[in-house]
């Protein structure tokens, strides 16, 4: 029996829908892609149990969260609506952000563009910048990135649902081999309400890597995902990713010099390592975060 409730907010002009847990300092967990906010389902309970006011939002364009009116779907405006959120949910300077996937990218701008606003970042499976940036035009990481360039085609609009969202289903076995994945599939598909949702999941991708479809009001908040915020920081990695490649992001240590920061890999993990060792993974959290 779950012990979160659910809970809608308007924040950045998005009507956004959420999972919460606990009382106290907001504990904002955002979630990547092909993902929902139940992929912290292990940890809200945790961050609950320490004194946290734990939650975790659908992303834009994630049913029941709103569709984008503005049609803004680039990986930088999730760290202006995780800045939003923390107005609107009554967040102040001892709030925590923790983000996966695209929401990784999303604490990363987020602490960047408004640092007072956090205390300390976890991130998980997208390295820092710097680590991207020595990696992501490599053969090793290109093959393993073969998804992305087809998700940019019109095609992938109706292919990624064909069959019960197959592609879907064969996305998480690749990344997290072993991972029993039905469940967070199902949760994915139920994000996916109409067609628009699934044009706006992809839309992440088209936009954040095209760059002619970006919105120049976003060139700051499209520049943080990329930087590495000025608050502690603490980097999460599965040591079996088949999304992004391991070997890059055992070097991710070397760029974190905030005094508090470092990363970890997570034997026996892959990309959902937060689903695949949770013990391990809210070990580390609550240990980070508990730190002085």
């Amino acid at each position: 029996m779950t012990s979160w409730t659910e809970g809608r907010v308007s924040a950045n002009d998005i009507d956004f829908a959420y999972l919460e847990q606990g009382d106290g300092p907001l504990a904002l967990c955002m979630h990547g892609y092909p993902d929902t906010a139940y992929t912290w389902r292990y940890l809200l309970p945790e961050l609950a149990a320490a004194g946290y006011r734990a939650v975790a939002p659908f992303n834009r364009g994630y049913a029941p969260t709103s569709l984008a009116p503005d049609g803004r779907y680039q990986a930088g405006v999730l760290g202006v609506d995780a800045n939003a959120l923390h107005e609107a949910l009554g967040g102040d300077g001892s709030a925590v952000i923790i983000g996966h996937d695209y929401g990784a990218m999303g604490a990363y701008a987020a602490a960047t563009l408004e640092p007072d606003r956090w205390r300390k970042v976890v991130a998980a499976a997208v390295p820092p910048g710097p680590i991207v940036g020595q990696s992501i035009f490599t053969y090793e990481q290109l093959k393993l990135s073969w998804y992305i360039f087809f998700q940019l085609t019109p095609l992938a609009d109706m292919v990624v649902s064909m069959n019960e969202y197959e592609f879907i289903t064969k996305l998480w076995r690749d990344w997290s081999p072993g991972y029993d994945e039905v469940i967070d599939v199902d949760h994915f598909i139920d994000s996916m309400a109409t067609p628009e949702h699934l044009s706006a999941a992809l839309g992440y991708y088209r936009q954040t890597l095209q760059f002619e479809l970006q919105d120049p009001a976003l060139a700051d908040a499209q520049a943080a995902t990329l930087s590495i915020p000025t608050k502690p920081l603490l980097y999460l990695h599965g040591s079996s990713d088949g999304c992004m490649a391991p070997w890059a992001a055992e070097n991710a240590g070397s760029v974190l010099t905030v005094p508090g920061s470092r990363a970890e890999m997570i034997a026996d993990a892959g990309h959902f390592l937060q689903l695949e060792q949770p013990e391990v993974v809210n070990r580390l959290i609550l240990d980070f975060l508990q730190a002085p």
